[in-house]
C-alpha cells in the first residue's frame, strides 16, 4: 500500500484563513498581524491585556531517548492537542520553529506528520515569518561591531584570542565550525581564529525564546558577554552599544507565530533552540499567550526527556514561572527494539526479547519524570503498523508496574480521531494535585548542579572536568553566576555522552569538556563529551532530494 507524504497530505489540505482561526482562538484582530492568508503574528501587547485572565493546563510532550527509527514527538503533539479538540475541549498547540539545518539534514521537518500537522507545512520549515533570519542577523551585527571595535583601536582592551562570541548562520556546515577571518592586509580587520554556531544554538535564540517583554529583550541582549579584556573582565553587547540595534532586528521575531492543524487547531509556532546545544523549548512569550487563550495548552521539548524535559523543568520553569500539569512520554516500539540492539531492518518482526532489553530506557525516563520532576506521566505508543498486541500488551504491564497507563496513539494515520484516548487520560491527569521538582537548587555550586544532572536524571556515576572546565568554572564563580541554572549541551542518543551506549546505560562518568555563561540568557551551558554547536551535512542530505516545480510548488520536503 502507497502512502502519501507529509508534504502531499499538507499541499492538498483545505486551510481555513488564519483570521479565522484567530476568532476561534480568542485573539482580537488589531493583535493580529497577517503573514499572507495563512500566517500571522501575534502582538507581544496582547500579554498585558490578558494578565487578569486565568491560564489554562499546560501538557508537556517529551520522548524516550531518540532512534533512527523515530519517535514522533512532535506529531504526537499536533494530534494530542485535535484529539483534545475532538472531545470537546479548548485547546491550542504551542511548539518550536523547524531549523534548516535538520531540514536539509537527516532529520528532515518538524511540523508533525502524517495526518498530524501544523500548515502551511512548507513555510514553516523553511523561511516562515522570518524570524531565524532575524536571529541570525542580530548575533552577525554583534560579532561585527565587536571586530569593529577592535579594528577601530580597541578602546575596551578586548583580548582577540579571549573572544567566546561566534558568528551563526542557520544551516549544517561544518566548513565553518573553525576558521581565521580578518586577512589580507589591515583594511580587512584584525586577524583572529573565529567560528559559527548553527543560529538555534546561538544565546540571541536563547534571549528571544526566554523573554517576556521587548524591555526584557534589551536587557538580556545587553547582558550577553561576547570575551574578555586583556586583564580578564568580561565584554558585554551593553559594553559595544549594540543592544538597542539587535532589539530592533528582533522586534519582529519577539511576537508568536500562529498557525494552524490540519483539522484547524490553532497551534503557535515560535522559536527553536536545539536541545542537545541548547536549551530546547518553544518561545516563553508563546508558552503565555496560549495559557491565556486556551484551557488546554500543548508544548514540547526536543529530543529526549533527559534533555529537553530537563531543561524544561529547571530552566524555562525557573525564569518564566510556568507551571506544567502532566507529563506525556511518547515511545515506539521500533525505537525500543533498537535500543535493545536489534538493527533497523529488523525491526518489523516481533521481537518480545529485544523489547525486554530495551525498555530499561523508557522505565528510566519514566522515573525521572515522577521521581526527580514529580510529575504524573502517561506514555503514548506512537503506533506503527508492524506493532503486535503481544509487544503492545508487553509494555503496558511493565508501565503498570510502575503505577503508569499507556495509550495507544495512531495519530499519523488518524489525526485528532488517533489521540481521543490520550486525550481524555491527559485531561485526567492534569486535574489531579502535583507540584513539580526541580533536579538541583540554584544555590547548588556549579559542580553540583552538574553532578545532580549525571546522577540523578542521567544515571551516572559523577563527572570528569577537564582543566580548561575547572579553570572556567572558577571564573564563572568569581564573577558571580554560580546561581544560575545549567544548560546541559549532550548527545541526545544517550542518557551517556557516549551516543552508542543506547538502552539504560550504567556505570559511566561523564566528560565536562568546558563550560560558558549564557550572561543574557541567564544559564550556563555544559559542554560534554564530543558535542558540536554546529553541526554538518550526511553523506546523503535530504537537500538533494527538494525541489520546486514550475507552479512553485515544493516536492520532497518531509
Amino acid at each position: 500500500m502507497t502512502h502519501k507524504s507529509d508534504i502531499e497530505i499538507a499541499q492538498e489540505a483545505m486551510l481555513l484563513p488564519i483570521e479565522e482561526i484567530a476568532i476561534r482562538a480568542g485573539i482580537e484582530r488589531s493583535d493580529l498581524e497577517l503573514y499572507g492568508d495563512d500566517k500571522a503574528k501575534i502582538h507581544y501587547n496582547a500579554l498585558d491585556k490578558l494578565q487578569d485572565k486565568e491560564d489554562g493546563k499546560l501538557i508537556l510532550v517529551t520522548a524516550i531517548t531518540p532512534t533512527p527509527a523515530g519517535e514522533g514527538k512532535t506529531t504526537t503533539s499536533v494530534g494530542l492537542g485535535d484529539g483534545l479538540t475532538r472531545i470537546g475541549k479548548n485547546a491550542m498547540i504551542a511548539i518550536r520553529e523547524p531549523s534548516l539545518g535538520p531540514v536539509f539534514g537527516i532529520k528532515g521537518g518538524a511540523a508533525g506528520g502524517g495526518y498530524a500537522q501544523v500548515v502551511p507545512m512548507e513555510a514553516i520549515n523553511l523561511h516562515f515569518t522570518g524570524d531565524f533570519h532575524a536571529i541570525g542577523a542580530a548575533n552577525n551585527l554583534l560579532a561585527a561591531m565587536l571586530d569593529n571595535h577592535i579594528h577601530q583601536g580597541n578602546e575596551l582592551g578586548i583580548d582577540p584570542r579571549k573572544i567566546t562570541w561566534k558568528r551563526a548562520v542557520d544551516m549544517n556546515d561544518r566548513q565553518l565550525r573553525y576558521i581565521v577571518n580578518g586577512l589580507q592586509g589591515k583594511a580587512n580587520g584584525v586577524p583572529r581564529e573565529d567560528g559559527f554556531d548553527i543560529t538555534v544554538a546561538s544565546e540571541v535564540m536563547a534571549v528571544l525564546c526566554l523573554s517576556n517583554s521587548i524591555t526584557e529583550l534589551k536587557d538580556k541582549l545587553k547582558k550577553i558577554i561576547i570575551g574578555y579584556t586583556y586583564d580578564d573582565r568580561p565584554v558585554t553587547a551593553g559594553d559595544l552599544n549594540a543592544h538597542g540595534a539587535m532589539a530592533a532586528l528582533l522586534k519582529d521575531a519577539l511576537k508568536p507565530n500562529l498557525v494552524q492543524t490540519l483539522e484547524h487547531t490553532p497551534a503557535i509556532v515560535h522559536g527553536g533552540p536545539f536541545a542537545n546545544i541548547a536549551h530546547g523549548c518553544n518561545s516563553v512569550m508563546a508558552t503565555k499567550l496560549a495559557l491565556k487563550y486556551a484551557d488546554y495548552v500543548v508544548t514540547e521539548a526536543g529530543f529526549g526527556a533527559d534533555l529537553g524535559a530537563e531543561k524544561f523543568f529547571d530552566i524555562k520553569c525557573r525564569l518564566s514561572e510556568v507551571q506544567p500539569a502532566a507529563v506525556v512520554l511518547v515511545a515506539t516500539i521500533r525505537a525500543l527494539k533498537m535500543h535493545g540492539g536489534v538493527g533497523k531492518k529488523e525491526l518489523a518482526a516481533e521481537n518480545l526479547s529485544a523489547l525486554e532489553a530495551g525498555i530499561p530506557n523508557l522505565m528510566k525516563h519514566l522515573e525521572n519524570i515522577r521521581n526527580v520532576h514529580g510529575m504524573p506521566a502517561v506514555v503514548a505508543i506512537n503506533k506503527f503498523p508492524t506493532d503486535t498486541d503481544a509487544e503492545i500488551k508487553f509494555i503496558e504491564e511493565k508501565c503498570k508496574e510502575l503505577g503508569v497507563e499507556t495509550v495507544l496513539s495512531d495519530v499519523w494515520a488518524k489525526g485528532g480521531a488517533g489521540a481521543e484516548d490520550l486525550a481524555k487520560e491527559v485531561v485526567q491527569l492534569a486535574e489531579g494535585d502535583h507540584e513539580h521538582r526541580y533536579a538541583y537548587e540554584l544555590e547548588d555550586s556549579i559542580t553540583e548542579k552538574i553532578e545532580k544532572v549525571v546522577q540523578k536524571v542521567y544515571g551516572g556515576n559523577g563527572i570528569e572536568l577537564s582543566r580548561e572546565a575547572e579553570r572556567e568554572i572558577t571564573k564563572l564563580e568569581m564573577l558571580g553566576f554560580e546561581k544560575f541554572p545549567i544548560c546541559m549541551a549532550k548527545t541526545q542518543y544517550s542518557f551517556s555522552d557516549d551516543p552508542s551506549k543506547v538502552g539504560r546505560p550504567t556505570d559511566f562518568d561523564v566528560t565536562i569538556k568546558n563550560v560558558k555563561v549564557s550572561a543574557g540568557a541567564g544559564f550556563i551551558v555544559v559542554l560534554t563529551g564530543e558535542i558540536m554547536t554546529m553541526p554538518g551535512l550526511p553523506k546523503k542530505p535530504a537537500a538533494e532530494r527538494i525541489d520546486v516545480d514550475a507552479q512553485g510548488r515544493i516536492h520532497g520536503l518531509f
